[in-house]
């Protein structure tokens, strides 16, 4: 009894000594996700409070690059290649760090984004793009710092950066023509060899309609070549279903050489087997 009762104080002991203490963060973190255009844009911040602090001139000095937020770093990813102030800024995820000044705001997009803060040595060249921002006032006090996207359109936005009685807001724009064209030019075309091979492979593995899995697969095969190890593997496993033995043993042979070519084992063994398997000589 007495050994069950120490078990049971040490598992409460180890319980509380694994336990942490949940707290409201002095500045919660923040998430944006905006689809603009066709472009994925995400920010990801930390937001502190005025708290009855005077802000910008003050807590945030005028002229002194800033962390643009608090804790880590404020974090923007664009999903494609976007434009601000004029110039390029490839996708990816930047920090963002800004000089706030009363007028306007340098915006600096940092391609090291795994700071706390601040770095404590700045590098110029991790300065993928500085842009600048213009300010307003607003006739009231946001009390907890705020990043919007804002004046969507098909092509752009505005980052707006915004806390105490100031707004700071940097216009931006996406290459949504670009992406439309692209989009319009390529289902106009016709189908492409992925596309027949997809639906041949879903008409074959869901026991539908073998001719026409037949049809797509064949397609596939004339656009994508002799290389297309994996085509030509379904194209066999489809003519042996349909009873054209002597066609799926001399696709499986295309199919072998390609993925011996590729250096791909899997496709080799699968192949080597149902050759075997189809009396192949």
């Amino acid at each position: 009894m007495k050994k069950l009762l120490l078990l049971v104080v040490f598992a409460a002991f180890g319980s509380a000594l694994s336990a942490q203490v949940m707290a409201p963060q002095p500045s919660p973190t923040g998430k944006i996700e905006q689809k603009v255009g066709l472009t994925d844009v995400t920010i990801e911040y930390s937001r502190p409070g005025m708290k009855g602090r005077s802000i910008f001139g003050d807590l945030v000095p005028y002229g002194q690059v800033w962390r643009t937020g608090a804790n880590a770093n404020t974090k923007i990813t664009f999903g494609d290649d976007v434009k601000i102030g004029g110039k390029d800024l490839k996708k990816g995820t930047y920090a963002i760090y800004t000089i706030p000044n009363q007028d306007s705001w340098e915006v600096m997009f940092y391609s090291k984004s795994d700071n706390w803060g601040v770095p404590q040595e700045w590098d110029d060249s991790a300065v993928a793009l500085k842009a600048e921002a213009s300010v307003s006032t607003l006739p009231f006090d946001m009390e907890t710092f705020t990043i919007m996207i804002d004046d969507l359109s098909n092509d752009s936005g505005v980052i707006e950066f915004i806390w105490a009685d100031k707004v700071a807001s940097l216009p931006f724009q996406v290459p949504t023509e670009q992406k439309t064209m692209v989009s319009i030019e390529r289902t106009m075309s016709g189908p492409t060899a992925n596309d027949y091979f997809a639906a041949a492979s879903y008409y074959h593995d869901s026991g539908k309609d073998l001719d026409k899995a037949y049809e797509w697969v064949s397609e596939a095969v004339k656009m994508a070549g002799d290389d297309a190890y994996w085509m030509l593997r379904k194209k066999s496993l489809i003519e042996a279903e349909m009873g054209k033995k002597d066609a799926a043993i001399a696709t499986a042979k295309r199919s072998l050489a390609a993925a011996k070519k590729a250096g791909n084992p899997d496709y080799v063994k699968m192949n080597e087997d149902s050759l075997k398997e189809w009396g192949a000589k």
